[in-house]
C-alpha cells in the first residue's frame, strides 16, 4: 500500500470529507461540504486546499518543510508524501484546511481554483545552503 492509499484510507474516515471526483479529473478527491480538499493524483503527490490566505500566513513554516512544493499564487499546495511523518504533516494540514474553508463554501457555480497538478512551475524548498 502507498503512503498517498494509507494517507486517503485515514481521511476518508473523516466525518467532514467525503470521496468526490476531483475537478482537474486526475486520481481521486476528498471534499468538505464545501470545498475541494485534498487531490489525490499519484502513489506519493498529493494537492492540498490550504486557501492562498492560509498558505500566505504559514509560507515561511511550509518553504522548510521538504515535502512541501508551493506555486505562487495558487490556493494549494503540493504534498510528497515518503514517509509515515509526511503523512502525520498532510493529516496536520487538512484539519487546517477544513477549519479554513468552514464557514468559506465556494461560491455555487464557481468552480475551484485549479489545483497544482498539471502546473510546472513548482517551487523547491528554500534551504539555507542554497544560492
Amino acid at each position: 500500500m502507498t503512503t498517498a492509499s494509507r494517507a486517503m484510507t485515514q481521511l476518508a474516515s473523516w466525518p467532514d470529507l467525503s470521496e468526490a471526483r476531483p475537478s482537474c479529473g486526475t486520481g481521486r478527491a476528498l471534499r468538505s461540504p464545501g470545498a475541494e480538499i485534498v487531490h489525490f493524483h499519484s502513489g506519493r503527490r498529493v494537492d492540498l486546499h490550504l486557501t492562498a490566505r492560509m498558505i500566505h500566513h504559514f509560507e515561511s513554516d511550509l518553504r522548510h518543510s521538504t515535502a512541501i512544493r508551493l506555486v505562487p499564487g495558487s490556493h494549494w499546495m503540493t504534498v510528497r508524501l515518503e514517509c509515515d511523518t509526511d503523512i502525520d504533516l498532510l493529516m496536520t494540514l487538512v484539519s487546517v484546511a477544513l477549519q479554513a474553508h468552514h464557514g468559506r463554501p465556494d461560491p455555487d457555480g464557481t468552480p475551484p481554483p485549479p489545483c497544482n497538478d498539471h502546473l510546472s512551475a513548482v517551487l523547491a524548498p528554500q534551504h539555507a545552503d542554497s544560492g
